[in-house]
């Protein structure tokens, strides 16, 4: 590694004051308040993002789905609506559909395709069909004409069955017998006795008879001879009798079941004639059937049946209805494939039929888009399986199979539906990196990406839109104007957020949050317009609220409870920065990061890894130390000590490589036993090369440590070593910025190990030269010495 040939002056590492907040350039500003402004429509900065939402709406091919990827108030959903609304793009024209009973099958009921705008026109004509069975169709089979059929064919039938039986009873009356009904329990049955006198007796008066002597025994033995012969030859007349019965059932029910056609006809043939699909024809000859043949005996009594012939229009839309756009808020299983009710019945169980089938959000969308938010699916148990898997298949099961693993199971399983949707999900980066790596059907469903930029080009135009786009707000909600330093205050605010430099955050909905209480500011205090003063105050009130972890924690520095020093000088140890969120704000606090060395073959310890509170990138850059130091020390000889590293009374995880350059210098101060100095504070990742590589949040870690050493008194000296390609990106906060131009904190910006090294020891680092040797009285050379007396110490003892 290359280093520098003489040492750098601490002065020359401090960045100038101009340089810790950039300030907007007021000649950028045409304008003297955001009233003169023509508000900004649409959303700004995203031409990218708009072109592939664009493409991904309008064009119609197989996995076209559209992820939107944005952090949350980058206007990602604004702008979707606007297109859905000022595109308009092309939709195909899809079907009504209707669920009706499934008479072969009555739980799985039968799916009716039917022409857009006649889904509930079939609905109703059904309506009126059953309207006309339960009121008409009884008194329509109880004509005169259909009785006075009846009466003939009545008359037939009992000339017919007198026909038969006359020969029979006059043959029984000429052998003193005679057929006469008997009460046999319940039943009434023609039976065969004798004749006494003229007079026809009952089988047991008989026998009384027969025992008394009025009839003696070898006439009665002959009745009951006679009587035998003709029983067998009535069980035949009987036949003959019941088949003519059976055919006059026969007759009748074919008389009604004409009758019924006919009368039924009439509404079957409207029905057909506007509906000459051929599935609707089937279903009406299955109703039609099923009344005549099974129902006709009900008329008049429960008709709960009827219920089989309506329709269910289940996704039913005018003619020249708009293309459809569902936004599902709550993508519940079941508001995203809709639900069938329960009823509990007269028996106590639960039943359900095709009446009680809803559509969900998939088929309100159907021929449409259907937006969702990705996370909210995520969330909700068995939606973004169904989902996916309506997507892949092309079909929509409202009840499948497998849901019971989420209900307790469905009771019916209607058809599934055709299904022609274009979803498009919102989410954020990590969110969409989550799904394609695990599954595997989401890149191959959901092709089409519209990423939204998080920051825009911190120029006059950046400037210009934020002036436009306060404009905007002000007009929609009836806020004040802003004032130039206003809108100045804004856009530098947005710079903050952006922390990057030269760019701009696009995050409107957290600025317009921001907007809308400096206008509470504003008109609290009786102004005009909203000024500088009042964004200032909005800001400041907002962190206010939220900062309550923050105070506590310098609250406990300043009693002694967590040991934080902020002046003097101290061996292996070192402040580092870190950071915290609180909702959309985060707030930077110093922590003691100590080392202890030692000779010994155990090589660098990691205690937040051991104790299994280390995060996998702060883990590697842990481990970036060790080959930071074989390039660094440039030894001749194995390292031979042990060494361990902790950040103190931190009983959380710990995450991020931001540390790892305060790490490596306090590791050398352990090594070299020089101390370092303890009112600076650092921040930076570092590679094997020792160079200190850019981290986030650099100004709220800076302000972080301010703070706490405003709370214990500031000396003059202090400040924060930041990596010097962080420095464009600082946005120090008005009061921090006073502070520094006062002289009475700093700010230092370093490229490499070295430079920290000389403000934090005021040593010399020293540079490695041809002889492969450190100049002596320089910090390396002490750091490669004490090395080698290590791993001497080391070798001895084997």
């Amino acid at each position: 590694m290359k280093e520098e040939s003489q040492p750098i002056a601490a002065d020359a590492l401090q960045i100038p004051i101009s340089e810790l907040r950039w300030q907007c350039v007021e000649d950028w500003l045409t304008f003297t308040t955001t009233a003169e402004l023509e508000p900004v429509q649409g959303v700004v900065g995203q031409d990218d993002a708009i072109e592939a939402l664009s493409f991904g709406l309008e064009i119609d091919a197989p996995g076209q789905n559209v992820f939107v990827r944005g952090l949350t108030g980058t206007g990602r959903t604004t702008t979707l609506e606007h297109l859905l609304t000022d595109i308009r793009p092309p939709c195909p024209v899809t079907e009504d559909r209707c669920y009706v009973h499934n008479f072969e099958q009555p739980d799985r009921p039968r799916l009716l395709t039917v022409p857009r705008g006649k889904g509930t026109l079939l609905a109703r004509r059904l309506e009126k069909f059953v309207e006309f069975v339960k009121a008409q169709l009884a008194p329509a089979l109880g004509s005169d004409t259909v009785r006075a059929r009846r009466g003939e064919l009545d008359d037939a039938t009992q000339k017919s069955i007198v026909e038969l039986g006359k020969p029979f009873e006059e043959e029984l009356r000429a052998n003193d017998l005679a057929l006469v009904p008997v009460q046999i329990g319940q039943i009434v049955q023609p039976t065969i006795v004798p004749l006494v006198n003229g007079e026809p007796v009952p089988m047991d008066r008989f026998e009384e008879l027969l025992a008394q002597g009025t009839v003696d025994a070898q006439q009665a033995e002959a009745v009951h001879k006679k009587i035998s012969e003709f029983a067998r030859r009535f069980d035949d007349l009987s036949q003959k009798i019941r088949d003519v019965q059976q055919h006059h059932s026969d007759a009748l029910r074919s008389l009604y079941e004409a009758e019924a056609r006919r009368a039924l006809r009439y509404h079957v043939d409207l029905i057909e004639a506007d509906f000459p699909e051929e599935a609707v024809q089937t279903f009406l000859r299955n109703v039609v059937d099923d009344l005549v043949t099974h129902r006709l005996q009900m008329l008049g009594e429960d008709l709960e049946f009827t219920r089989n012939y309506l329709v269910n229009p289940i996704l039913a839309r005018p003619a020249d209805a708009a293309c459809p756009v569902i936004r599902e808020r709550s993508p519940t299983l079941q508001n995203l494939l809709g639900n069938i009710d329960r009823e509990l019945s007269a028996t106590g169980s639960f039943r359900s039929d095709h009446l009680m089938i809803h559509a969900g959000a998939l088929l309100r969308a159907d021929g449409g888009y259907l937006v969702l938010e990705a996370l909210e699916v995520l969330n909700e148990p068995g939606s973004w399986k169904f989902l996916m898997r309506a997507l892949k298949t092309g079909e929509l099961e409202i009840a499948p199979s497998d849901l019971s693993d989420f209900w307790s199971g469905p009771l019916v399983k209607p058809e599934a539906i055709p299904l022609r949707v274009k979803v498009i999900l919102i989410g954020n980066s990590g969110l969409y990196q989550l799904l394609d790596q695990n599954d595997p059907d989401f890149s191959y469903l959901f092709k089409v990406l519209a990423d939204f930029e998080t920051t825009i080009p911190r120029d006059q135009t950046g400037v210009h839109y934020y002036g436009g786009v306060l404009a905007r707000l002000a007009q929609e909600e009836n806020l004040l104007s802003f004032d130039r330093p206003g809108v100045m205050a804004m856009t530098e605010h947005g710079a903050r957020i952006a922390g990057q430099k030269n760019r701009l955050t696009t995050r409107f909905g957290r600025l317009a949050d921001i907007a809308r209480e400096a206008n509470y500011v504003a008109v609290k205090e009786g102004a005009s317009l909203v000024s500088r003063s009042h964004v200032y105050q909005a800001i400041a009130r907002g962190r206010r609220r939220a900062d309550l972890p923050a105070r506590r924690y310098r609250k406990l520095i300043t009693e002694g409870t967590i040991r934080i020093q902020t002046q003097g000088e101290q061996v292996a140890q070192i402040n580092g920065l870190a950071v915290i969120q609180a909702g959309p704000l985060t707030y930077g606090f110093p922590t003691r990061i100590t080392a202890s060395i030692g000779p010994g073959t155990a090589g660098a310890v990691d205690i937040e890894r051991e104790a299994e509170l280390s995060g996998s990138i702060h883990t590697k850059g842990f481990y970036i130390l060790g080959g930071l130091l074989r390039n660094l020390l440039k030894t001749d000889h194995p390292l031979a000590f042990s060494a361990s590293i902790a950040f103190e009374q931190s009983y959380g995880g710990i995450d991020g490589d931001s540390a790892s350059g305060a790490e490596m210098v306090c590791l050398l101060s352990a090594l070299t036993n020089v101390p370092l100095r303890q009112d600076l504070a650092m921040t930076g990742a570092i590679d094997q090369m020792g160079h200190i590589q850019p981290i986030g949040a650099v100004s709220e870690k800076v302000e972080g440590f301010y703070e706490v050493c405003r709370e214990v008194g500031l000396t003059g000296t202090q400040g924060v070593v930041i990596p010097r390609t962080n420095a464009g990106d600082l946005m120090l906060n008005p009061e921090l910025l006073e502070v520094c131009a006062a002289g009475k904190f700093h700010v230092y910006a370093v490229d490499t190990l070295q430079q920290a090294l000389q403000l934090f020891t005021g040593w010399t680092p020293g540079i490695f030269d041809e002889n492969e040797q450190y100049p002596a009285g320089t910090f390396l050379s002490l750091a490669r010495s004490r090395a080698r007396a290590y791993w001497e110490m080391v070798a001895r003892e084997r």
